[in-house]
């Protein structure tokens, strides 16, 4: 589980059926007819679509979908990015909600959806975080009838993928397209100015603080570290947000610590730390609050701030370690 008070938030295609998205299956054509005494023309067109989900599931869904309901902060801010936030009908309400989300119907939590609200905002499609929605609500929703796309990235490579499926499930592919090739643009020049390093020190990414919860290899903080050049001294573990006890910190000994906390909060978090003067972090004064929750937040803006964290820690690397 994700600890209390921490956001739960926490291959470019050739062609589209490359990933076996865009194939229409139930496509009729137009079907005119002029009523007697008018020059209206009413257009009937019944069009369904079967694209493939983040984690390959064939999700068919009407197209392009008018009503999408997110479950997800990650999703909603994917979404909003890939140019669909005019078909977002309702999503899900959560600490630190941005102003652009604020205007839509909230319909539950990450933890619990009212299914009454949900049906009546007859969504053609429902985006869900598989890693962090419920699943018992997920099987709910899929039985009855409504089309389920998981949307999830566990890198920061993966993000600009996921934004293009996007594109493809909303119809929105040409502003989704331009915005993973602009995201792919900024993580190649990170990865350029910042993951070459030879010996990689090692840090502690601190997440919450009682207790203590840290982030494992399959998390796109730790993958965000890596990409500023620096190693997750609990990358080894599999689980994306392992509570960890004092001992295991001070037997790894780190060589810097990072509070990922909330505003404000960061500072008291590596206070805690100064305990342990022996801790080589500690020691040699490599302490950083990092305090943008962009980073937690699994949409776009996590490679913004993962540029962030690499200026910073690049600053921090350059002055003089503490004796």
């Amino acid at each position: 589980m994700r600890p209390p008070g921490w956001p739960k938030l926490v291959a470019i295609s050739i062609a589209p059926f490359a990933f076996g998205v865009a194939s229409v299956i139930d496509a009729a054509p137009a079907v005119l007819s002029k009523h007697p005494g008018t020059n209206q023309v009413a257009e009937a067109t019944r069009t369904r679509i079967t694209v493939v989900d983040d984690l390959g599931r064939h999700v068919t869904v009407r197209y392009p979908p008018e009503r999408i309901v997110s479950l997800a902060p990650g999703a909603t801010a994917m979404l909003l990015a890939a140019g669909a936030g005019g078909q977002l009908v309702a999503t899900i309400q959560y600490s630190g909600q941005p102003a652009s989300e604020k205007r839509l119907p909230k319909i539950g939590t990450v933890d619990a959806i009212d299914m009454e609200r949900l049906i009546v905002a007859r969504p053609d499609v429902v985006v869900v975080w598989p890693d962090g929605d419920n699943p018992a609500q997920i099987a709910a929703i899929e039985r009855l009838g409504i089309p389920v796309y998981r949307q999830e990235a566990d890198t920061l490579g993966a993000i600009p993928q996921s934004l293009r499926r996007l594109g493809r499930l909303a119809g929105t592919s040409g502003v989704a397209d331009r915005e993973a090739s602009t995201l792919e643009a900024k993580l190649a020049r990170l990865r350029e100015r910042y993951a070459h390093v030879s010996h990689p020190p090692s840090a502690l990414l601190e997440v919450w603080n009682r207790p203590v919860y840290t982030v494992g290899g399959r998390e796109l903080m730790s993958d965000a570290l890596r990409v500023c050049g620096v190693d997750n001294v609990f990358a080894g573990l599999p689980q994306r947000a392992p509570a960890i006890g004092i001992g295991a910190v001070l037997a790894r000994n780190p060589d810097m610590i990072i509070a990922v906390a909330p505003p404000g909060r960061g500072a008291s978090w590596l206070a805690q730390w100064r305990r342990f003067p022996f801790l080589r972090a500690v020691r040699t004064g490599r302490l950083l609050a990092f305090e943008d929750q962009r980073l937690s937040g699994l949409g776009p803006g996590v490679i913004d701030a993962t540029a962030s964290l690499c200026r910073k820690i690049a600053a921090m690397r350059r002055r003089p370690e503490r004796k």
